[in-house]
């Protein structure tokens, strides 16, 4: 089932609904259209501590930062992948304990490549080598783990942790991958789920569907496709973003989707010079920064190929497209609520300014582009954090405080 929106001068179909939600349910929904001029914000943001250094104390000394979080006091979590290690850190940005390492043995990590942090600060950690979550307790002392289980290939999707309670949201992009023999396990495509880790087994709930863009036969994903963007919203709530219109879903597995927030920006057509631009790019990725080389026979890359490089390059020159240029590009939210929307740039794979909604359907405002990134993770008391390198690319997690205008005091 779907309604059309008009945004703009273009007619876009914004599917709503999937799955079994009630008639009352899909009266319920209300639309807002927001301001389509951009009012802009100011990055005022205040530092308040950074960690990771080349010369510091041992405890600072980072190998890959894979992710970043806070639990309800403030602390902040770092995951470091290198090392099989998690490093909390005090709200004054000293070093509070340590757990987890590389190993076989429990507590100990394969290759640990996801991390949730409850409120009260439980962590959860998904171990592709175990093929498990790996829970531990406020402390940072090992409780269990929660095998995946079967002999499939598995997916670890990103983890969203809802504020209280012992769930995350999850929903089709994927953290990372164990890759074997049978059918493959994790969330089905495009649905958001609620995952809980009280037992011995991962309990799962179905939260909403989004919607899925049609696809050919061999059911293939298309470049410029509209990724299913979503995170958590206080009380059950979670805000996403599934096709190529500016339409943020508000929805709650009660009630289905009840609210559409909407800013007049339409998707753009893809050109072939955008596709053409496009494989140019991820060639360039992929063979190097060097001149790409067009022959009647195809494209190369200087330095040469190898096998599983000219596959590579084969399935860039003969991916399929989607027909528009999704204007969101990324969605985070905030510890109580305020909803972060990155637009896309100027070209279609870069980033453009951020919009900072309410659930309740408020326009706070916008940073230009190049201004900020939305923050790789959010705390209490409007704390972000920021992973960043520093001038001799040392990895650092940089904590800043947002401003009140778009904190939720």
């Amino acid at each position: 089932m779907a309604r059309r929106y008009r945004f703009g001068t273009t007619l876009t179909a914004i599917p709503l609904l999937a799955g079994t939600l009630s008639v009352a349910k899909v009266l319920a929904q209300e639309t807002i259209e927001l301001p389509g001029e951009d009012r802009w914000l100011e990055t005022r943001f205040e530092e308040v501590y950074r960690v990771g250094s080349a010369d510091g104390e041992v405890w600072q000394e980072f190998g890959n930062v894979r992710q970043a979080a806070f639990d309800g006091a403030g602390n902040l979590y770092v995951l470091d992948l290198l090392a099989g290690r998690v490093v909390v850190v005090t709200p004054g940005g000293e070093l509070l304990r340590e757990f987890g390492r590389l190993g076989e043995g429990p507590g100990e990590f394969r290759h640990a490549i996801e991390m949730a942090v409850m409120a009260d600060g439980r962590v959860v950690i998904a171990d592709a080598g175990h093929r498990a979550y790996q829970i531990f307790d406020a402390y940072g002392a090992y409780e269990r783990r929660i095998p995946v289980g079967g002999e499939g290939s598995h997916t670890f999707p990103w983890m969203f942790p809802e504020r209280g309670g012992e769930s995350v949201v999850v929903g089709s992009r994927m953290a990372g991958a164990f890759y074997g023999g049978g059918s493959s396990i994790g969330p089905p495509a495009r649905v958001i789920e609620r995952w809980t880790f009280t037992g011995e087994e991962l309990a799962r709930e179905t939260i909403v569907q989004g919607w899925e863009p049609p696809r050919g036969d061999e059911n293939r994903r298309r470049a410029f496709e509209p990724e299913l963007q979503v995170d958590v919203l206080p009380g059950g709530w979670v805000a996403y973003s599934d096709s190529s219109a500016y339409a943020i879903k508000i929805a709650s597995s009660e009630t289905g989707i009840s609210r559409l927030l909407t800013r007049p920006f339409s998707p753009e057509p893809v050109t072939e010079r955008m596709e053409r631009a496009e494989r140019d790019r991820r060639l360039r990725e992929l063979l190097g920064q060097g001149s790409l080389i067009r022959t009647p026979d195809g494209v190369r890359g200087v330095g040469g190929g190898g096998r599983e490089r000219n596959r590579w390059v084969e399935q860039i020159e003969t991916m399929e497209f989607f027909e528009e240029v999704p204007i969101v590009r990324g969605l985070r939210t905030s510890w109580n609520g305020r909803i972060w929307v990155q637009r896309r740039g100027d070209e279609p794979h870069e980033d453009g300014p951020i919009d900072i909604l309410t659930p309740d359907g408020r326009y706070l405002g916008s940073y230009r582009t190049g201004a900020t990134r939305i923050p790789n993770a959010f705390g209490p008391e409007g704390l972000a954090a920021f992973i960043e390198r520093d001038e001799v690319d040392v990895q650092t997690v940089v904590v800043k405080r947002l401003p009140r205008t778009v904190r939720e005091d």
